[in-house]
């Protein structure tokens, strides 16, 4: 039997329930008083799934309040298959693809996406590495990026516009057989690079690298840091190479080129989000399909969106994909 045959993926009453027991492992919370356990169904004529009664306030609420399903009008056993569909797909589902497999508008299809990918976007960030571990950095560019500066910031003029000025920065930090980070960045210049490396790399850390001058100098800020030379054909030297970080941007740019094709550069950050929560709970890490799933469906709470706020206006384009 598929996993997409199971009731709450189809039943609307169940996909509350199941929603319900992610979201409120200890019992009903309400979301307009913060009181634990003190609610109960909706008495009277309402029809409304899963609407409660606050017995300390006094006022209604459903599961949706403060998450991302909160305001929509898409069934919540939909809004459940899709977050299982852009769990489960390794390069990602278009809004395209979505709004078929739905049966919902192409709008619906594309702000319900930036919904879930923010459900899957982690506020609780530690240091990567630690004694004994290994991290690696890199950067890579991608999409289309703004009109390129025509000066630098001392004032002198740019003398061709270089591949790196017609691209949109990307850092990435992967702790080997461990988790990723990556950052959309303005410009990728040593200052930056290396605010992000200090900031989430434990001291304790081995760095790995390329030959790229942005990382020279974080001798002084870990362990050790080795690098291996690109440019000379030098990919791996013993145990030192940055293999891992490569394969996550390989993920990447096969799945922004092959599935979304365009991406807002304003919502970039959201498919990084998307990526690096697939990677950070993949299979290789004991976490399955469903397991993904509802790592996603517990990220939901306290994370609304609105459509105004996503920038839903100018959203026809990248839709498309």
């Amino acid at each position: 039997m598929s996993v997409l045959d199971q009731k709450h993926f189809h039943s609307e009453p169940a996909a509350y329930r199941f929603v319900e027991a992610h979201v409120w492992p200890d019992g009903r919370v309400c979301p307009h008083c913060g009181v634990l356990g003190e609610s109960g169904p909706l008495k009277g004529k309402s029809t409304r799934i899963g609407v409660y009664k606050c017995y300390a306030c006094r006022k209604p609420f459903t599961v949706k309040v403060g998450t991302i399903f909160e305001g929509s009008h898409i069934p919540m056993h939909k809004w459940l298959q899709a977050i299982f569909l852009l769990s489960s797909s390794k390069k990602g589902m278009s809004s395209n693809q979505l709004h078929r497999t739905l049966e919902i508008t192409l709008k619906s299809a594309w702000f319900l996406s930036h919904r879930i990918r923010e459900a899957m976007r982690d506020g609780k960030l530690g240091p990567l590495g630690g004694e004994g571990k290994v991290v690696e950095a890199d950067e890579t560019y991608f999409g289309k990026a703004g009109a390129p500066k025509a000066v630098r910031d001392n004032g002198k003029p740019y003398k061709s516009r270089k591949f790196s000025q017609r691209k949109r920065p990307i850092v990435a930090l992967v702790e080997r057989g461990g988790t990723v980070r990556s950052f959309h960045v303005e410009r990728a210049d040593k200052i930056t690079v290396a605010g992000i490396v200090t900031k989430n790399i434990a001291r304790e850390t081995a760095l790995h690298t390329d030959e790229s001058a942005l990382y020279l100098g974080a001798d002084a800020h870990f362990a050790s840091h080795s690098r291996v030379h690109h440019g000379k054909g030098e990919y791996a030297r013993g145990t030192v190479n940055t293999n891992s970080v490569e394969g996550f941007f390989s993920i990447f740019k096969r799945g922004m080129k092959g599935i979304y094709q365009h991406c807002g550069e304003k919502h970039l950050h959201r498919y990084l989000c998307e990526y690096d929560f697939r990677y950070n709970n993949r299979v290789a890490l004991g976490v399955n399909d469903e397991t993904r799933a509802v790592k996603a469906i517990k990220g939901a709470v306290g994370k609304r969106l609105t459509y105004r706020t996503v920038g839903g206006q100018n959203a026809r384009k990248e839709a498309q994909g």
